[in-house]
């Protein structure tokens, strides 16, 4: 699927896989244009544990603020190492990741799963789990 054109609203198992892995290439390249155009106006966004940057966040611009405090809190280290087996059913995507970040002091590296909704052939809704919560808290303050 490319990003860069128009979004695809079709919105089968396989091409719901497409998009959610469409969505991951564009954030190992640091591509939020693209990112821009997958995710939803209106997208709802899961961080989990009760940390500063935990809870509901809606909306894209509220999703992007919450990308770019990862970043910054990280020194621009954060990334996702590994992504799959993507698995899909019905409007959700599964994947299981690695991720990891380092800034002075600490450093984060763990397993974790992100469930993705797809509406209208955007991603509209995510749901982030990870394998120490309190590690990731605690990373990210």
């Amino acid at each position: 699927m490319n990003t860069n054109t128009t979004i695809d609203t079709t919105t089968t198992p396989q091409h719901n896989i497409e998009l959610v892995r469409s969505y991951f290439d564009a954030i190992a390249k640091g591509d939020f244009d693209a990112v821009g155009k997958i995710f939803a106006d209106d997208i709802v966004w899961h961080q989990p544990g009760n940390g500063s940057l935990s809870g509901t966040h809606r909306g894209k611009e509220a999703v992007y603020a919450l990308l770019g405090r990862f970043m910054e809190r990280s020194g621009g280290s954060f990334r996702i190492d590994s992504v799959g087996p993507l698995m899909a059913q019905g409007d959700r995507v599964a994947t299981p990741l690695h991720f990891s970040a380092e800034k002075p002091g600490a450093s984060m590296a763990m397993s974790g799963v992100d469930v993705l909704r797809i509406d209208g052939g955007r991603i509209c809704e995510v749901w982030l789990f990870s394998e120490d919560q309190a590690a990731e808290d605690a990373f990210w303050g």
